[in-house]
Formats: C-alpha cells, sequence, structure tokens
C-alpha cells in the first residue's frame, strides 16, 4: 500500500466566502460613492463659474453701453436714484436725442429686476432694452466737476453706476457680485 502525503485540493481556495464577498463590496460602495461626490462638486463648480463668467459680461456690456451715452451726454434729468435721462446729441432722434437708464425693481414682467435701458423721457411707451438682468439693487451718484456730491441737476458734471447682480440656482450656491462703475464725465455738458 502507498501512503500518499499529497493534501487533498479543499474548496476554500477556489472563490471568495460570504464575508469577503460583503467586505469588498462595502469598500467598492465607498470608493463609489467618493467618485460620484466628487464628479458633483466638479459639476457646480462648473456651473458657478459659468453663472460668474454670465453676470461679468452682463455687468459689463451695461456699464461700457450706459458710460458712453453718458460720456456724450449733454444734459441730464435726474429722475431718482434709479433712474435717469440723459440728453445724447446726434443719438435716439427719434425722441429728441433722450435716453432714459433706470433699474425695474418689480418681482414680475419682463423687465423684472433689470437695469434697462428706454430711448426717450422715463414715461416712454418705447421699448425696454435690458442690459443687466438678476439686479437685486442699483443706484446712481452724482458729483460735481471737483467730484464733490451734486445736489441738483445744474451742478452734475460726473455720473456713476453702482449695482448688484445675484444669480440663484437650485444646484448651486448663490452668486452675487457688485459692480461699481467709474465716475463718468458728461463731456458735452456746460460746467457751472
Amino acid at each position: 500500500m502507498i501512503i500518499s502525503t499529497a493534501r487533498p485540493e479543499s474548496r476554500h481556495g477556489a472563490g471568495f466566502t460570504l464575508v469577503e464577498l460583503m467586505v469588498a463590496g462595502g469598500i467598492g460602495s465607498f470608493i463609489l460613492t467618493g467618485v460620484l461626490s466628487v464628479v458633483l462638486m466638479m459639476g457646480r463648480s462648473g456651473l458657478s463659474a459659468a453663472n460668474y463668467a454670465d453676470m461679468e459680461a452682463q455687468s459689463r456690456r451695461a456699464v461700457d453701453e450706459f458710460a458712453q451715452d453718458v460720456r456724450m451726454a449733454s444734459n441730464l434729468t435726474w429722475n431718482s436714484a434709479t433712474s435717469v435721462t440723459l440728453t445724447v446729441p446726434d443719438n435716439y432722434a427719434g425722441t429728441g436725442n433722450r435716453v432714459t437708464y433706470a433699474y425695474d425693481s418689480a418681482a414680475a414682467g419682463p423687465t423684472a429686476r433689470s437695469f434697462y435701458r428706454l430711448p426717450g423721457e422715463a414715461g416712454s411707451t418705447a421699448t425696454r432694452y435690458v442690459l443687466a438682468r438678476n439686479v437685486t439693487a442699483l443706484n446712481f451718484a452724482r458729483y460735481t466737476r471737483t467730484n464733490a456730491v451734486a445736489t441738483s441737476q445744474l451742478l452734475t458734471k460726473r455720473l456713476q453706476l453702482t449695482m448688484n447682480l445675484r444669480t440663484i440656482r437650485a444646484t448651486t450656491v448663490d452668486q452675487n457680485t457688485l459692480v461699481v462703475s467709474a465716475s463718468y464725465v458728461l463731456r458735452n455738458k456746460p460746467s457751472n
């Protein structure tokens, strides 16, 4: 009789036990959760960056258009701290060379919470051209030739615009942008 010293093959090395599978599944779940969290955070960061870029583009375009008309203006009518009407020679001929820049603080409507340009006087029924949307606050400041705060239309030689834009999205944190323009000189308006 021959006695073999080789061990019979066991089934233990052929597969995984239930405990091993549960541990591997748990570790895999943690890793997958981490990867998905990173992907979601990157998506939100990208959306936030896009919102900031949109607000910056809107505000830059709005301030540029406002500045161009202010620099060419020969006179102004101070309607309020949120509305100014400019007389711009050789522009806006259909409205007597007048254009109004104003803020619509209404919560609803086509120009709601926007900074807009309106050909004509403040009460005109002409179409409003929205320059910036999602504006939460807007204020015009007026100054004299020597940069003192102007107390009347007659003394006003400079205009400055300050506005706050805010984007609210359900998937990201609210983004705010504060825009403070330079103090633009009304070049064609006589000094007093």
